[in-house]
């Protein structure tokens, strides 16, 4: 975002990603049922992925990132609220222990890696809760109208959606055509915006949706709380200290992990 604005940069993540997966659709045109299977690839398109691009990076503009880590960490609960409420999924009691074990840990993690002097503004924050609930409706809208569906053609076919809307609004909404030629870094932002296109949502997401269909929608969705745990093996290759109370923080993660995937006693 230090070329295009945050619009751009969410427009132009899920234009790309929409382009790089276009040639499977070739492969994958009969692989879904459009008429059957409409519902589920609009909520995964619009919901997993559209949606939550402009939300996190509007939210980014006014808060850390850190932040922001702490606060995708609100996804297994509200999977769960909505598993529960609106698909009437069955949540083992030990399960929902361990997602407020693991969201427990993730906010001791964060909170412990928050800089003090950052903007912490409500309002960019309540976006990031927004783009949370977001990923819990796709998450559930996946496993229960998409679990019969290709990985890789759900995404095609999802991005298939949401991709010409994502072109429409950069080329009718934006600037960014000017920004990438006059900003003297605009070529290189966007191939930055290329890499979190291609590899953090086009392969992320065939992955993490073969991820909900092998174990299930709360231990999918609990994987948010693994962002502090990456984000701090950046930091130390970024030279930055870690702590013992973080190292303990990301033990109290993985046993929330754990017992969330952990299998009911007959």
């Amino acid at each position: 975002m230090v070329a295009f604005t945050s619009d751009e940069v969410a427009a132009l993540r899920i234009a790309i990603a929409f382009i790089a997966v276009s040639p499977f659709l070739i492969k994958h045109y009969n692989s879904v049922n459009f008429k059957k299977d409409w519902l589920g690839l609009f909520i995964m398109g619009v919901f997993g992925n559209l949606l939550p691009a402009f939300l996190f990076t509007a939210a980014e503009t006014q808060i850390s990132s850190s932040l922001t880590g702490m606060l995708n960490a609100l996804t297994p609960l509200f999977t769960i609220l909505i598993g529960v409420l609106v698909f009437k999924t069955k949540i083992q009691n030990f399960q929902i222990a361990g997602v407020a074990i693991g969201l427990i840990g993730a906010v001791c993690l964060m909170g412990f890696s928050e800089g003090g002097g950052e903007t912490k503004n409500i309002n960019y924050s309540l976006l990031v809760v927004a783009a949370t609930f977001c990923y819990a409706i796709s998450v559930n809208g996946i496993k229960k109208y998409l679990s019969h569906v290709n990985s890789i053609a759900a995404t095609v076919w999802s991005f298939t959606i949401i991709g010409p809307i994502a072109i429409v609004y950069l080329f009718l909404r934006t600037d960014f055509q000017t920004h990438l030629s006059e900003h003297p870094n605009g070529t290189t932002a966007l191939a930055y915006v290329c890499i979190l296109a291609v590899v953090g949502t086009a392969c992320a997401v065939i992955l993490f949706n073969n991820l909900i269909k092998l174990s299930g929608i709360v231990f999918a969705s609990s994987c948010t709380y693994l962002i502090p745990v990456v984000a701090i093996g950046w930091g130390l290759l970024d030279g930055e200290i870690v702590t013992v109370v973080q190292f303990f923080s990301m033990g109290i993660v993985i046993l929330g992990v754990w017992l969330i995937n952990k299998k009911p006693k007959a």
